[in-house]
């Protein structure tokens, strides 16, 4: 198995990742991708890491509540000295729970100044090396030169870029890897408890947090950079209640499989959700990450059995529900119950649900969403959203 070392980063951060060799493309041939309309395609999402408090513990959360399975583990008896990943995963969705083994850590403090957050959403591509050295071209700021680690199990290249705030994107190259996870990490699929799925598939989008005026920024970063489009925009007429507004522009890939929300707050009577995230966040970061399933109805249920909870919708969304979006197959007597929100686009409807913030400080939450044929992102249900959101908000203390 490979050693552990922590390739440092340009901001001072270290990657989870152990590697030995930088790699250059010297040593692999850059795809043909470099002549393709989509110069950076990526095949979903890799992972997306945590720094968190306690990673065992956020580990067996995750397991408990949403149905993960325990798949990896890296720590002090893999060799590695500063820090502990366990490597959760459920259907396509992978997640990397990080903790510090000491205070005096860049994984540390990113959780003493902005609490457990999203630090990495890892890129799954063909190509790391052209991946980091086409975008850096472009103008991305690097934090980890690409590497490459080998262990009996084969080998995995990676890279890491800035984005907004303190988050990364890692592009991961796997080259037919079949171990655990990555060299480094031995495998914790045998461990005895393993819960059952909720019925979680893959990651459908993960929303970014900015401070008032850098949406454009990094609307133009993903665009110039990675060679992202923009699919939707959302100004503050959309999004608003009587007491806030935000702004919000969807990028996606070319594939679309990879499609990344970045909000940024807009002038309103109160503080809105993104004023109070950045003022406990300390700064933009991952606001919600939206997970896919076939039948939300079912997992909704189960994860409400585990004890996660959701915000309340009031009855009086479903009273003229069916009018607003037309029919639907669900039983809205099942929707209301469980509090799911519906909305309609040009291609089909969406089903979509949103659950309070999952740590102690008012930051990231989840969403559970069921597209069938909907592309869209909930406009219909936004000041329901938004007004459930804002009575959590006046609970806090803090709308």
């Amino acid at each position: 198995m490979a050693t552990s070392t922590f390739p440092k980063s340009s901001s001072g951060d270290s990657q989870n990742t152990s590697f030995e060799n930088p790699v250059s493309s010297v040593d692999i041939k850059a795809s043909s991708t470099e002549t393709q309309d989509d110069f950076l395609p990526i095949n979903g999402t890799d992972y997306v890491e945590f720094y968190v408090g306690n990673a065992k513990q956020a580990a067996h959360y995750y397991q408990s509540a949403f149905g993960f399975q325990l798949k990896a583990y890296q720590g002090l008896e893999t060799g590695v000295r500063d820090r502990c990943t366990y490597v959760v995963q459920q259907g396509k969705i992978r997640f990397l729970l990080t903790s510090a083994m000491n205070p005096d850590s860049p994984v540390g403090n990113h959780v003493l100044k902005h609490g457990d957050g999203v630090k990495d959403i890892a890129l799954w591509v063909d190509d790391a090396v052209y991946s980091f050295e086409e975008t850096v071209r472009r103008g991305a700021i690097p934090v980890q030169e690409p590497n490459k680690a080998e262990d009996e199990h084969g080998c995995v290249i990676t890279a890491t870029i800035e984005t907004y705030g303190e988050t990364v994107h890692t592009f991961v190259q796997r080259d037919g890897y079949v171990g655990a996870f990555m060299p480094g990490y031995i495998d914790r699929t045998s461990d005895s408890w393993q819960p059952e799925a909720t019925g979680l598939r893959y990651v459908d989008h993960c929303v970014g947090n900015v401070i008032l005026g850098d949406m454009d920024r990094y609307v133009d970063f993903y665009s110039d950079v990675m060679g992202f489009v923009n699919i939707l925009s959302f100004d503050d007429k959309d999004i608003s209640t009587e007491y806030s507004a935000l702004m919000s522009k969807v990028m996606a890939n070319g594939n679309g499989r990879i499609k990344f929300p970045i909000n940024e707050p807009a002038s309103g009577l109160k503080k809105s959700q993104i004023e109070e995230y950045l003022d406990y966040y300390h700064g933009p970061g991952v606001q919600h990450i939206a997970m896919a399933t076939d039948n939300i109805i079912e997992t909704v249920t189960e994860i409400q059995k585990r004890g996660v909870e959701f915000l309340f919708i009031p009855s009086e969304y479903y009273q003229s529900l069916t009018e607003r979006v037309g029919e639907i197959d669900e039983e809205i007597d099942a929707l209301e119950k469980l509090g799911i929100l519906v909305d309609r686009d040009e291609e089909g409807y969406l089903l979509q649900i949103f659950t309070k913030p999952v740590q102690n400080r008012p930051t990231m939450f989840y969403e559970i969403i069921q597209r069938k044929g909907a592309k869209s992102f909930g406009k219909g249900n936004f000041k329901a959203l938004f007004e459930s959101i804002e009575h959590e908000q006046e609970r806090r203390g803090n709308l």
